[in-house]
């Protein structure tokens, strides 16, 4: 019998945040999706030929010329993995993530145990939810309209008919989750980590050893493969689920971000015992019937250009830029204390609370604070919300001016456009544009009230303000906040179309 393991992880969007992140001083609220990046890993089946070295097939399916295979040779000090040229296409990310986990396994199992279970080859098909990429052309070849209606009858994992450098990504995080769902799978499979390793949820204060040492490597591998030490709240996201994220600081990766690395020493940096590894991920989430709703703007933005413009004028003007980071700090922590405390209000006051959902989904937001004789629980759970709406505009206003001082489009006079126009529909508490900004996407938090019409529904209203937006093309995602938290192991025949996507052929 094949021995099978599957790790999924979810995207994110950075909904306060965006560029604060990047320093250890402040936080962001970070929310995992429900579209996630799914790994099997497989033994082969085949016993080794005497003499042949192992080998590692890894496929992507939904890319054209996406199928990697590589040759492992260990000994008592060292994993070399090397690719065998059959493609024309290389992926460094897949590539360093084989490398580094199977060195790490080597040093905490051992020669004997990893090339035992190395003896039967390993298969290994990577496969990401179609949120992860622009379905505008699967929807025209069907001659179905950009709706989430339309999203969900695509079948799941459909390809993109591209190589992988020329594919359409819609900012989900999808290096991140690919990279945490394979060196999460890898652990598990090569019996690095124990098999409840993912089992219990919450942030990294409750987080096992096994999933703290899955979140350290997939950091490592990822910033290896960029060339840098990033924000890492994209793989934070992907390990733990939503939650409010402070970095860690970068030096804790210096010693193992050059080409070679010594023996012996990726244990020593990536245990979870490590006290450098002084990030926070705070267990969060959305209220009660509240919804998050994500758009792809086909227009795009290079997000490294836009950072380090930013970065240098945070470097030329520190005492204003850190004034103005400042201020934005303290409208993103407005945010995410209001947003949980309505959580709270939410399991609290069930009755009320349901009730102004309700209410409030029907109202623009300048009529929310206009009926004086709602009971009290009532119009404590409606000030919440416009405390709410007013942190988020509070950050779109800052941002902005934060990308006028620094000559960065944070926000885009279209962005701004769009999002003036979705945050004046009924039932729409704010949104954004999510991390470093720019033209890629938008976010909205709307009231999503139980057993309501669809045609009533927030979310149907701002589908009609996307469907007929001009100025820029607006396609929207299926994803929401994601109900499980970050990594999770995963039953193959569970999954729709994932057995088939494992099954196909290259």
């Amino acid at each position: 019998m094949v021995s099978t393991t599957v790790v999924s992880a979810p995207g994110k969007v950075l909904l306060a945040g965006g560029y604060l992140v990047l320093d250890p001083a402040y936080s962001g609220v970070v929310v995992s999706t429900s579209s996630r990046f799914y790994t099997v890993v497989q033994d082969s089946g085949l016993a080794q030929d005497v003499g042949r070295p192992i080998q590692i097939r890894v496929r992507s399916p939904q890319f054209v010329d996406a199928t990697w295979t590589y040759t492992v040779n260990v000994d008592r000090e060292s994993v070399r993995v090397d690719p065998i040229a059959k493609n024309h296409s290389k992926n460094k990310f897949v590539h360093l993530a084989l490398e580094r986990t199977l060195a790490l396994a080597l040093e905490l199992k051992g020669l004997q145990a990893l090339q035992e279970n190395l003896s039967n080859d390993l298969a290994i098909t990577i496969v990401g939810d179609n949120d992860f990429y622009s379905q505008r052309a699967q929807l025209a070849s069907r001659n179905l309209p950009p709706t989430l209606e339309s999203l969900s009858k695509l079948p799941s994992f459909l390809p993109t008919g591209v190589v992988i450098s020329e594919v359409h990504k819609t900012g989900l995080g999808s290096s991140a989750a690919l990279i945490t769902s394979l060196v999460s799978s890898l652990l598990l499979h090569l019996n690095v980590i124990p098999s409840d390793s993912f089992s219990t949820q919450g942030g990294s204060e409750s987080a096992s050893e096994g999933r703290l040492l899955a979140h350290n490597l997939a950091q490592y591998v990822h910033c290896l493969a960029q060339g840098k030490v990033g924000s890492g709240f994209d793989v934070s996201a992907a390990v733990f689920g939503s939650q409010l994220y402070t970095r860690f600081e970068p030096a804790v990766l210096q010693p193992l971000m050059s080409g070679q690395v010594p023996p012996g020493s990726l244990h020593k940096v990536l245990t979870p015992s490590n006290s450098a590894w002084n990030f926070k991920a705070e267990p969060f989430q959305l209220p009660p019937y509240v919804r998050l709703m994500l758009a792809d703007v086909d227009a795009g933005s290079d997000t490294p250009s836009l950072v380090g413009k930013v970065l240098k004028w945070r470097q030329e003007n520190s005492a204003a830029s850190k004034k103005t980071w400042d201020t934005i700090d303290g409208h993103n922590q407005k945010l995410s204390k209001t947003l949980l405390s309505l959580s709270q209000l939410g399991s609290s006051h069930p009755g009320p609370y349901q009730k102004m959902i309700k209410y409030l989904s029907t109202l623009q937001s300048v009529q929310w604070l206009s009926n004086p004789s709602l009971p009290s629980e009532e119009q404590t759970i409606v000030e919440a919300f416009s405390r709410a709406r007013q942190a988020a505009e509070d950050i779109r206003n800052n941002m902005r001016e934060m990308g006028n001082l620094s000559g960065v489009p944070i926000e885009p006079p279209e962005q701004t456009e769009l999002l003036d126009a979705c945050t004046s529909v009924a039932g729409v508490i704010g949104g954004g544009v999510p991390g470093a900004g720019g033209y890629d996407a938008i976010w909205l938090l709307v009231f999503d009230p139980a057993d309501c019409p669809i045609e009533e529904l927030p979310s149907t209203r701002v589908q009609g303000v996307w469907s007929s937006w001009k100025g820029l093309d607006v396609s929207p995602l299926l994803a929401s906040e994601s109900k499980e938290k970050g990594a999770r192991v995963e039953d193959l025949n569970a999954i729709p179309g994932l057995q088939d996507a494992v099954n196909g052929s290259s």
